[in-house]
Parts: structure tokens; sequence; C-alpha cells
């Protein structure tokens, strides 16, 4: 880490280079969206390494990016972004990560916070009751292997039609919540053997499911759009694929291994192993990787569906009544087919994301019609006991980084050291004093998931602020949190 920090090329006060000539076989500088003050604190950290490391791959375009939120992950840093050609670039699962579509979910109210703070205990035990949480939990849907297909195809659209939500809510989700090159033929027993039992969990680690109250309002016309109001409640849902997508992941970057030797691709990690996007293992992967991002999408929409329940079950009313409508559902572990403009011309690129959030300016394709004037929310969690963001892209965004942002707070220390540093009984001291019920299957789990762990989320998103790329909406604190 040392020498590549001696080597960084500083653009200016929020951008920083990693030259094409660090490392044999860059084809592609390596470029991340960081200040001073976060390089030093991420000195011992070997993301940045990483970052030159996806430079190599065939097909890389522009430039291998990386979101100040970025620290080490399984092959490609978390928050590292990188688009390939789709007729000459790869595809990588350590691209994408073993949580395949984890991604985020927000939902509007017209509930106020005294309203809430009357009824807070008994909601939060309801929602923690009502909602399947922890590792190794079962869902409460029971599907034959024939309806699991059908849910892996179908996507949110899938459980809508089975009576989990509204057809609106499709309008809110990023592709419809169904991405439809999905197909079960190429996926394996295992992973659908892990995957039945698990739709509609939240699971554990990092996941939760928040109840907060809107404290800032930055940007009206996009807030009224989105219909946030300040003094108003929203619920943010963090999940993604569970098992099924962990299982995918894992079966196919044991057959990316074997691909790199079959196509002679050189990579300078073994956990980039991948594979030509257009061949056999690149195809039958990719679709696979669309199927568990279904079931996030179903996922998070049957957690929906419980929050709703648990909501009009508290306060005696309809979740219509109560405003409990989808503001949106983004993920930030995906590869994407998208076209963008690539030295003067439209390209169409794989684009992966891991850790790493879309962030569609104003009158791009494939935002909701309410949208289209605003762009697309960009839902930007804190850590457990701080502040959440949404967010909007700025035109710039396109051009610089595929219409990509931050996807968090990003993690200063590892789970263990993390679990080592932080006092349970402090850490729910502090809590206290914030006024945030939190609710957890695995009590000690929770001090990986404090706040000494991340950065600070509001200087992360201050970074891309600064270079243009995304603008504030609305900031959010946690009342309520559950985690598994």
């Amino acid at each position: 880490m040392a020498k590549i920090l001696r080597l960084l090329k500083k653009i200016d006060e929020n951008k920083f280079e990693i030259p094409k000539d660090y490392k044999n076989g860059m084809r592609v500088p390596g470029i991340i969206y960081i200040d001073e003050e976060m390089l030093k604190i991420m000195e011992g950290d070997s993301s940045f390494e990483q970052v030159a490391n996806v430079a190599t791959l065939p097909g890389i375009e522009v430039a291998s990016l990386a979101m100040p939120d970025i620290h080490w992950g399984y092959g490609f840093p978390i928050g590292g972004v990188a688009a390939f050609d789709a007729e000459s670039g790869v595809i990588v699962p350590g691209g994408i990560g073993y949580d395949i579509n984890c991604g985020v979910r927000l939902i509007s109210s017209n509930i106020t916070k005294e309203e809430l703070l009357e009824v807070k205990d008994r909601l939060a035990g309801e929602l923690f009751n009502n909602i399947p949480v922890g590792i190794g939990t079962k869902g409460k849907i029971r599907l034959t292997e024939k309806d699991f297909r059908e849910l892996i195809s179908g996507g949110a659209e899938y459980l809508i039609s089975a009576g989990f939500g509204v057809k609106n809510d499709l309008n809110f989700i990023e592709e419809g919540g169904r991405l439809k090159d999905a197909t079960p033929e190429f996926i394996g027993a295992k992973a659908i053997e892990r995957g039945l039992p698990e739709v509609g969990t939240l699971g554990a680690g990092n996941h939760f499911l928040e109840v907060q109250v809107v404290e800032e309002i930055y940007d009206e016309r996009a807030a009224s759009k989105f219909k946030i109001k300040k003094g108003l409640i929203t619920i943010l849902i963090h999940t993604g694929s569970r098992g099924f997508g962990h299982q995918i992941a894992s079966d196919y970057i044991k057959e990316m291994e074997r691909a790199v030797l079959k196509y002679g691709i050189n990579v300078p990690d073994k956990q980039l192993a991948c594979a030509p996007f257009k061949s056999r293992e690149g195809e039958n992967y990719y679709k696979s990787m669309c199927a568990a991002a279904n079931y996030a999408w179903a996922n998070r929409q049957a957690i929906t569906f419980w929050v709703r329940e648990s909501f009009e079950k508290v306060f005696g009313k309809s979740w219509e009544n109560l405003g409990l409508y989808l503001i949106y559902d983004v993920a930030h572990n995906i590869a994407k087919i998208e076209n963008h403009l690539i030295k003067g011309k439209i390209k169409k690129v794989i684009v992966h994301r891991k850790g790493a959030t879309r962030a569609f300016p104003a009158y791009t394709d494939g935002l909701p019609e309410e949208y289209t004037d605003v762009g697309q929310p960009i839902l930007i969690p804190g850590d457990m006991g701080t502040e959440s963001y949404v967010v909007v892209g700025e035109k710039r965004v396109l051009s610089e980084t595929f219409g990509s942002s931050c996807h968090g707070a990003g993690r200063l220390l590892s789970r263990s050291a993390a679990s080592k540093k932080v006092n349970l009984g402090k850490l729910f001291s502090d809590f206290s004093e914030k006024n945030i019920s939190v609710l957890s299957k695995n009590k000690e789990g929770l001090k990986e998931e404090a706040s000494e762990a991340y950065k600070n989320v509001g200087k992360v998103i201050s970074i891309l602020e600064r270079i243009g790329l995304i603008k504030r909406v609305a900031k959010m604190k946690p009342l309520i949190v559950i985690k598994g």
C-alpha cells in the first residue's frame, strides 16, 4: 500500500489516479474518488492494489474506478466500478461479489416522529417478530421447486402476483424488479436447496431494517417528487440474495478458475477469475446472476409486505392510509448491460458495480416516469447508529463513473477488529442516548457493525458532491434498527 500511495497522481482534491505504468498489464488507469484525509486513514488497506488489478482485465473501458467508501473485497474492492466491452470484454464474479444484488429499498410514510415514538417499542417488537432475521433462519413462504424457478425468473413481479404487494411497486424498483435474462437452467441443485427456505428473510451481518425520521431536506423539489418530508417516518430495508446468491457465486468462481486457463486470460489475482462475456461460461454465469438478482428483489418485496402488515397492526390503519409507498429499490452488487458514451461513441458495456449504486440522473432511460426530471433516488445508508441519505445523480456522473455512486459509508475496521475493539455495554448506552431501539438475534455481532467500524457517511458523500457527481436530497436518522 505504501508504494501505491507514493505513486498516486493527484488530479484534484477529491480524485486520484493510479497511473497505467504502476503495474505490468494495466490496460487503463485506476481512478479513486477520495480526499487526503481519507487517504491517511486507509493506510494499511490493500484495496488500492485491487483497483490496479482490475485495470488489467480484458476489455475494460476508460478506467478502473473506486468510490470513496472503498475497502478491501474479494477480487474487486468494495466500492469498485468497472465497465467491460460487451463483445470483447469479460464478466467477473468477484466484481459482483457473493451477495448478488445486495441492495436497499426505501418506503415512505405520512407518520410523524411524534406518532411513531408513542408506539416505538411495540412496533419494534412487531417488526422483529414478523420478519425472519438471522443466520439460518427460514422464511414464511413455502415454495415448491417449480414455484421457486418461477420466482427467480419473475423476481418481484412473481411475489406481487401472489399477493405480496401491488403492481405499482414495480414502477419504483430498478429494472422493474426483474432482469429478463434470468434462467434457472445453469444453477446448481445446492443453490436452489439453499435458496428455497430463505425467501423473505433479512439475514445477518450488515443487513438491517431501519425505521427512520427525515431530519433534513436539502432539495425540496426532488424530495417532493419522492414523497419525502421533514419530520415524517421512512423505512429502509437492506438485504440481498442470501445463501442462493452466495452459492451461485461460489459455484461460478470455481468455473471461472478453469475458464481463465481455457481462454488464456492472465489475472494478477486468482480472485479475479473470469470468462469472456460472450463465452459459454460467461453467459451461463450472467443468466444465473440475473436469477440471483431477481431472488433479491423478491426477497425485499416479501419483507416490504410484512413491514406494511406490521405497521397496519400497530397503527390500526391500512398501509395505504399510512402512506407506506415504495420510494425506490436499487442494487449495489450487480453487473448490468448498459449503453454509455465512450470516446464519442455509444457502446454496449457490462458495468460491474460492487458496493456501488446505479446513479442515473434526470432524463436518463430507465427511470420511473414520476422521477424523469429529477433522476433516480440513490439510497446511501450509514452505519446503524448514524444517518442515511437520499441523493440524486448530476449529469456528469454518466461520463465520469458510468452512472455510478457510492453505496454506503465503507468499512474502516474488519469484522474481527471491530469485535475486539467495541465495548457492547457502551454500544447500547450510545443507542439509548440517541433514542435508538435496536433488536438483534446476535447482540455480540452488533459490535462488528458499530460506528467505529465505518467511515463517516456524510464525508463519503461530500467527496462525490464536491466533484459534481451527486447532490443531497434528504437525511434520515434511525429510531428503530432490526438486525439478524
